[in-house]
């Protein structure tokens, strides 16, 4: 019990609001995280009003973003915050000296290999007990925002229109960016402490305030009964996802320390509890642990729509969209019926980051290397690989039996209710069995629990793939719009 005040005073940043951390008994490192994103949202209300495009220049409002963004990272971190500086300034030096046809290469490198030796040095700063919040998040993001651009550069000067996907050619930058345009994009205060990623381009069509007009211009609004373009005001989708933000919370603080991970290998509970027992318990676990990435992800959404970026368009209803930058969808995670569909709801910038720096760019096994980037990115922790190499196996298997078996139940209603019903329920178990390693993090307790589920999802995905034909997934996505380059895709290895 005596080690139980220490935790809210740890933290690798400012003490300033320790008392606050110390009536609330939460850790300090949560109460900055928190602190700063409220304050963010503040700002970013004011940023919107008082420093709109029709108010001040595109440089005062790189600065003014870049300032608040650099304030927000030491008052988190702390003197950690310089390795944030540091990869960010080798980088720009790369950008500005490499070869184009080298430069996403040369910055992939630096930026992952920099990440690496950081989350390495957590190892042997913070060993297992981690912060929740230290300064190996914001280094996540500023890599995938530095890849991005990376790519984004080669793209517009080193290759040919002909050469790359549509979303390739949309999303190609064709000049170097300025310092300030550089340092606005990789620390501006909207995304320096939780993200998300997002494109260069639509990052500056934010700051010189055509963001919202170039999405407005893809809708005839003339048919619509408009006289001019309307206005799309952020408010209604801040205070939305500001509810889904306190909920958020209070689950978190009633449900996730109710419900630790750690429980599901505790001797007496393995000794006493029967395995379909074990597996429900396990789907109450993996979603009482949920709340947190709802919490910092919605609300970092927010923030960014309160600044007025994030701004999406027109749904087919009329109603303005402002999820350009959401990186869940909950609804569509809780109600997955495939692996695929959960995956690409849960985290979903980072799953578009994952796409276009990698999947579509790797000339071979473009899943595996996919799913190995993702726990290289994320660290060097066991349970991260023992995790994304289970998934590139659930992943395969899931494939496999969609493919083969799902046309079977679509002749009726009372067939593909059936049908959805399973593959919900299998989906859920299969991400909880999945990710459970993800939480534990070492190797003991990943052996010990996959010992106690009997390994079964592993046994089951192997005698899919043994049984069941791997059918040819079409992958337009990755085809160029040149004809020639596109039946040469169609060789790549699936």
């Amino acid at each position: 019990m005596a080690e139980v005040p220490a935790a809210p005073h740890r933290t690798t940043g400012s003490t300033l609001l320790h008392p606050l951390s110390a009536l609330l008994g939460i850790p300090l490192d949560q109460i900055n995280f928190v602190a700063c994103q409220l304050f963010a949202l503040l700002a970013a209300f004011w940023f919107r009003i008082y420093l709109g495009p029709s108010h001040a220049s595109s440089a005062v409002r790189h600065a003014f973003a870049t300032l608040f963004g650099i304030y927000f990272a030491v008052f988190c971190f702390g003197w950690y915050s310089i390795h944030l500086f540091v990869l960010v300034m080798m980088n720009y030096g790369i950008m500005n000296t490499a070869s184009i046809p080298n430069i996403h290469r040369y910055s992939f490198v630096v930026a992952m290999g920099y990440l690496t030796l950081c989350h390495i040095s957590r190892i042997y700063i913070f060993h297992y007990g981690i912060l929740t919040t230290d300064f190996s998040g914001p280094l996540m993001i500023i890599t995938q925002k530095i890849t991005t651009l990376a790519c984004q550069l080669h793209d517009g000067i080193g290759r040919q229109a002909e050469e790359l996907t549509a979303e390739q050619n949309r999303l190609a930058v064709k000049t170097r960016p300025s310092l300030l345009e550089y340092l606005s994009y990789l620390l501006n205060f909207m995304s320096i402490i939780a993200g998300p990623c997002s494109n260069y381009k639509d990052y500056i069509a934010f700051i010189e305030g055509r963001h919202v007009h170039m999405k407005l211009l893809e809708v005839n609004w003339k048919q619509k009964g408009y006289d001019r373009l309307p206005d799309p005001s952020p408010t209604g989708a801040v205070m939305y996802k500001l509810c889904i933000t306190l909920v958020s919370l209070v689950l978190f603080l009633t449900l996730t320390k109710n419900f630790p991970m750690a429980y599901i290998i505790d001797n007496e509970f393995l000794d006493k509890t029967p395995f379909l027992s074990r597996l429900g318990y396990l789907y109450v676990v993996t979603q009482a642990a949920k709340p947190k990435y709802y919490f910092a992800w919605t609300l970092a959404d927010a923030v960014n729509n309160a600044a007025g970026y994030g701004f999406s368009g027109v749904d087919e209803r009329g109603a303005f969209r402002w999820d350009l930058l959401s990186n869940l969808n909950i609804w569509n995670i809780e109600t997955a019926t495939s692996f695929k569909m959960y995956i690409e709801n849960w985290n979903i910038q980072t799953a578009a980051w994952l796409k276009r720096v990698c999947y579509d760019r790797a000339p071979w096994y473009p899943t595996a290397l996919t799913f190995i980037l993702s726990a290289l990115w994320h660290g060097i922790y066991p349970g991260y690989y023992f995790t994304f190499l289970t998934g590139i196996l659930i992943t395969l298997a899931a494939r496999a039996i969609r493919s083969n078996c799902r046309h079977y139940f679509l002749s009726s209603v009372p067939l593909k209710i059936a049908y959805d019903v399973a593959t919900w329920v299998v989906t859920q178990l299969a991400v909880c069995y999945t990710v459970a390693p993800f939480v534990m993090l070492a190797v003991e307790p990943t052996v010990k629990f996959y010992k106690s589920m009997y390994f079964h999802m592993h046994i089951l995905s192997i005698l899919v793939l043994l049984v069941l034909p791997i059918r040819p997934q079409a992958r337009s996505v990755r085809k160029p719009q040149n004809e020639a380059i596109q039946n040469s895709a169609k060789s790549k290895d699936k």
